[in-house]
């Protein structure tokens, strides 16, 4: 009993999505129609993506990276700043949970060498904003967008229109937080250990790289995804097998969970026309308040099978990652590690966390609101 709680609290979304899908399937009883619900290019683009980062991340290529950008910095605020900014475009292409991963820790530890702890949770809490709003920019910076524009059929400039004002906006808003600090020297030399050269690392870096030019291809429908899969998963199998098990499945499970659960309610008439009427022409706060509860992969995943408008959905729940400490799973890595660290402080990541966050939201959404 104990390790079940123990796995809810730890996949409380994959839980979630499956009790939903299987409620659904009482009452819509499987059938071969069940086998078109997925979206299995998003799902193959997904698997692929997770494995290909987490080899970057096996060769210590992120930590090299900001490891040698950091040992430019000459000033508190020129370091924050620093982080900060690596956090906004690096999601844009690993994620904003690896970003998460790969960087909070790598704070945490460079402002303890350095003696600024004090500045640590606001840091922390800008760059988990960075990375939320940062990921937004590209299709793969994120899962809602990778299944958003692989399933609507927008075309790149749509995609674009409906992102990229918002996350300028909120690169500017985050330097202005930055610099808004005081200023001061850094009296120790930043070196968060590791002396590792991108040089020697570079040629086990070419897989991985041709790896992800594919998938970038498929994303922009160049290539289906089907032998791209295959080449992945061959590729990984001679290269390092033990990226395998570096993949979030039960994320996986959770998109095909909420599939069966969205195909299943399409095909109640009553359910599906309550929907429809509910969130067609509402798709913008559908999608922050949906995703305040639920957070923003599940919504997007939920309230694309009951609306046409998917530009204002994609600017939606990327804005919904903003807010609640649940709105993005990302945010949660933030909070694992800070409260890992200084456990006596939850309460006032909480404080902090949620303040910037409703700010970053309201200047935001009304921003969407002038431009929809």
């Amino acid at each position: 009993m104990e390790g079940l709680k123990c796995f809810f609290k730890k996949e409380t979304v994959f839980c979630i999505s499956f009790i939903l899908a299987l409620a659904s399937a009482l009452i819509v009883r499987p059938d071969l129609a069940y086998l078109a619900y997925p979206d299995y290019r998003t799902l193959a683009l997904l698997f692929c993506l997770m494995i290909i980062v987490a080899g970057f991340q096996s060769l210590g290529v992120f930590s090299i990276l900001g490891q040698t950008l950091l040992k430019r910095a000459g000033s508190m605020r020129k370091l924050s700043a620093t982080m900060v900014i690596l956090c906004f475009f690096c999601s844009m292409i690993i994620t904003n949970d690896v970003t998460l991963i790969t960087f909070v820790p790598f704070t945490i530890l460079v402002y303890h060498m350095i003696g600024k702890e004090e500045r640590v949770l606001k840091l922390v809490v800008l760059e988990t904003i960075a990375a939320n709003l940062g990921s937004m920019a590209t299709p793969i910076g994120n899962p809602q967008n990778l299944y958003l524009y692989s399933a609507s059929g927008i075309t790149l400039g749509q995609f674009a229109w409906a992102v990229l004002p918002y996350a300028g906006l909120a690169l500017v808003m985050l330097l202005a937080a930055v610099f808004a600090e005081k200023n001061e020297p850094i009296l120790e030399e930043v070196d968060a250990g590791g002396q590792a050269d991108i040089h020697k690392v570079l040629p086990e870096t070419v897989p991985f790289l041709a790896l992800l030019l594919l998938c970038l291809l498929v994303v922009f429908r160049v290539f289906s995804y089907g032998p791209v899969l295959l080449c992945v998963a061959a590729v990984i199998l001679i290269v390092n097998r033990k990226l395998f098990g570096s993949v979030d499945y039960f994320l996986l499970l959770t998109f095909v969970c909420f599939f069966i659960f969205i195909g299943n309610v399409k095909r109640i008439p009553e359910v599906s026309s309550l929907l429809v009427s509910a969130i067609q022409g509402k798709e913008l706060w559908a999608g922050i308040l949906a995703s305040q509860v639920i957070s923003n992969v599940p919504a997007a995943i939920l309230l694309a099978g009951f609306t046409e408008d998917f530009s204002v959905l994609l600017t939606a729940v990327n804005l919904g990652g903003l807010g609640t400490l649940v709105a993005s799973l990302a945010s949660l890595i933030s909070f694992k590690f800070f409260a890992k660290e200084y456990p006596g402080r939850k309460g006032a990541f909480m404080k902090v966390f949620t303040v910037w966050n409703l700010l970053f939201l309201l200047i935001l959404a009304a921003a969407a609101m002038m431009l929809e």
